[in-house]
């Protein structure tokens, strides 16, 4: 009886899922236009370098060399993080803002 109950509620849910598929399936698609942003002339230079270093055969290189490339590597990417131009927020400070908006609302 368990399994039938089971069963029965699983062909209830998706019968009741499966009209509003359809109606989504109906409505005219909106076209998404990717424009793509454009890149800054030092941010395509550090990209290029990156590229070089990864197609960089480095079986040949000593354990100083790599480790300079290593080096190179993780400055390049540092350096293209900064150039992110974004806003970073900690959980905390984003509570506390929270908490002000609450407090003076």
């Amino acid at each position: 009886m368990k399994k039938f109950t089971f069963y029965l509620m699983m062909m209830v849910l998706s019968i009741s899922v499966l009209p509003t598929q359809m109606l989504a399936a109906e409505k005219n698609p909106t076209v998404i236009l990717n424009t793509p942003k454009e890149v800054p002339a030092e941010v395509k230079v550090l990209l290029n370098r990156l590229d070089e270093i990864k197609a960089m055969d480095k079986s040949s290189l000593t354990s100083v060399e790599k480790k300079e490339l290593r080096k190179e590597v993780r400055a390049i990417k540092a350096e293209l993080k900064s150039t992110g131009n974004g806003i970073y927020l900690s959980v905390g400070a984003i509570i506390i803002v929270i908490l002000l908006l609450i407090l003076l609302l």
